[in-house]
């Protein structure tokens, strides 16, 4: 059996597409579960060549002897193997597909943002058949630590500055795409997406596209219901949960209707036909906001987010949810960091939010009342507590916690839940 090709390989065969040679390459971090590695590269033009321009820049390149080596960043995603009788599994799958949508925002979405909203750029992209009937992907991309040398943390908040910088670039990328990804065929034509994992082997392409040709998630994130049904059904059963009790309620408070998750989830999906009850909000999202997801300047001013993994269709409060509660210092969301068991919106997280808001609009150029956009932020918080609850908290969970038994408390949260329920229905016949 032909051994696969090494990372060394690889990434020669990218940088000789833009007249690079390799010299370094150097390991800095595997992706999740086994299924790839992240490597630094440093390369320098070939002789009597010169090194590659910025898709977003002048087009100037420079002589090759004013040139000096330059660093990239080469993604490998090589599955581990599996038997060939064992079924896919929702997990191996949901890894594959995301890829795959990485792929094609970085070959064909990110090349379209301006300059002031910065992600890598992606210099050459290859996918090659594995022996063992996998496919190994590749992604050539610039390295943003030259412009953004600052590293965001695991699992660790961000400053006051940097936050408010992560902020901001996600009202422009939200903005930027709003108009773009409503109603529109091309790049966002529903039946291109990509589905939730289990729906996709349904369809038979649970494979993934490895070039990134079939699209973003239809939904974008990792977290929403219909791709998270077995930790779902695991909370459910778990009678010593609070939350179990909590999101299972009816909400029409009758005991015969469809439970609080269930009608959260199927209020913030984008409709595979176009239309649903969020339709005229819904941009595209990252999927995946985290400080470890981005580097910041040196002065936290600026950042550039990357892992693109779960990118696709959504509200923006999805990707704020997540946010918050992982990244964002509680002293900004709750004066003094005292959190009592129910919370209703405190100065600082309405502060936080109306920046956002404002700069969305701002961008976006498009009508977005406060009211809804609040509705829509407390309905992303119950989904993202909803997964939380299921697969483990992290973050600020005592306010995450505190929000949600606020919203779930409130009868008019309720009412316009079950309204836009029903409004979702009506659109769609």
């Amino acid at each position: 059996m032909t051994p696969p090709p090494s990372p060394e390989a690889i990434a020669a065969d990218l940088l000789a597409t833009k007249n690079l040679t390799l010299l370094s390459l150097t390991p800095i971090q595997s992706l999740w579960a086994g299924y790839g590695q992240i490597c630094r590269l440093t390369a320098a033009p070939k002789p009597n060549t010169t090194a590659p321009s910025k898709p977003k820049d002048s087009g100037l390149s420079t002589p090759l002897d004013q040139q000096t080596p330059q660093s990239y960043i080469l993604k490998l995603t090589t599955p581990p193997p599996t038997p060939s009788s064992a079924p896919p599994t929702e997990s191996h799958t949901r890894k594959l597909l995301s890829y795959a949508a990485e792929t094609h925002f970085y070959t064909h979405l990110a090349p379209l943002l301006p300059a002031s909203i910065p992600v890598a750029d992606c210099l050459a992209s290859a996918t090659l058949p594995l022996p063992d009937g996998n496919r190994t992907t590749a992604l050539l991309l610039s390295d943003l630590k030259q412009e953004f040398p600052v590293a965001g943390g695991k699992r660790e908040a961000l400053d006051a500055t940097q936050a408010y910088a992560a902020l901001d670039w996600l009202a422009g990328f939200h903005g930027f795409w709003w108009e773009r990804s409503f109603g529109r065929v091309g790049e966002f034509e529903r039946g291109r997406l990509v589905r939730a994992p289990l729906e996709e082997l349904e369809r038979g392409g649970g494979g993934g596209d490895g070039d990134g040709g079939r699209g973003v998630w239809l939904n974008g994130g990792y977290t929403y219901l219909a791709t998270r049904r077995e930790e779902w059904d695991s909370l459910v059963g778990d009678g010593g949960s609070e939350w179990s009790e909590a999101l299972t309620e009816a909400v029409d408070g009758e005991g015969d209707g469809e439970c609080v998750a269930e009608v959260v989830a199927e209020v913030l999906a984008p409709g595979a036909d176009g239309h649903g009850a969020v339709e005229d909000y819904v941009t595209l999202i990252h999927g995946d906001v985290k400080s470890e997801n981005l580097f910041a300047s040196a002065t936290g001013e600026e950042v550039a987010f990357y892992d693109f993994q779960y990118v696709g269709l959504g509200l923006g409060v999805c990707d704020l949810a997540k946010l918050f509660t992982c990244s964002v210092p509680l002293g900004m969301l709750v004066e003094g960091g005292d959190v009592p068991d129910v919370l209703t919106m405190q100065e600082g997280e309405k502060e936080l939010l109306e920046r956002y808001w404002k700069r969305l609009r701002d961008i976006g150029k498009r009508e977005y009342e406060w009211e809804i956009f609040v509705r829509h932020w407390e309905t992303a918080l119950v989904d993202w507590l909803r997964f939380q609850a299921s697969w483990g908290f992290w973050g600020n969970t005592e306010w995450l916690e505190a929000r949600v038994r606020s919203v779930l408390a409130d009868s008019q949260w309720k009412q316009w839940l079950l309204r836009a329920r029903v409004q979702a229905s009506v659109d769609q016949k």
